[in-house]
C-alpha cells in the first residue's frame, strides 16, 4: 500500500524516474480498488464510484507512467503509443516491464540506488 500512497504523493511529478515495483504495485492496487468500485456501483445501481475513482486516479497514473518510461530512458511522449489498438498496448507493456537504465540517465539517478521511502 505504501507504493500506492507514494505515487499519489507524487501525482504532479512528471520528472525523474519510477522503479518497476512502484509502477506495477500502483497498477495492481489501482485495479483492485477499481474492481471494488465496480462492485459498489453494481450494489448502488449507477457508475458513480468507478467514474469518480477513474477521475481521481487519472493524473497519478499518467505521472507514474511517464516516470516509468523515463527509467527506461524513453520520453514520456511514448505513453501516447497506448492509443494505438493492440500494438500500442503491447508496446507499453514491454516498455513498462523492461528493466530501467542502470546508473544515471538523462532523467535523473537510478531509483534503485536511492531510498524510495523517507
Amino acid at each position: 500500500m505504501s507504493w500506492f500512497i507514494l505515487v499519489l504523493r507524487k501525482s504532479l511529478v512528471f520528472r525523474g524516474r519510477a522503479r518497476r515495483m512502484e509502477y506495477w504495485m500502483f497498477s495492481l492496487i489501482s485495479s483492485l480498488i477499481y474492481l471494488a468500485m465496480l462492485f459498489a456501483d453494481e450494489f448502488v445501481g449507477n457508475e458513480a464510484f468507478s467514474i469518480g475513482f477513474t477521475l481521481v486516479i487519472l493524473l497519478p497514473a499518467l505521472a507514474v507512467t511517464v516516470r516509468r518510461l523515463h527509467d527506461t530512458d524513453r520520453s514520456g511522449w511514448w505513453s501516447l503509443i497506448a492509443v494505438v489498438p493492440c500494438v500500442g498496448t503491447i508496446a507499453m507493456l514491454i516498455f513498462t516491464a523492461t528493466e530501467g537504465t542502470p546508473g544515471q540517465n538523462r532523467y535523473g539517478p537510478n531509483p534503485k540506488e536511492t531510498p524510495t521511502f523517507a
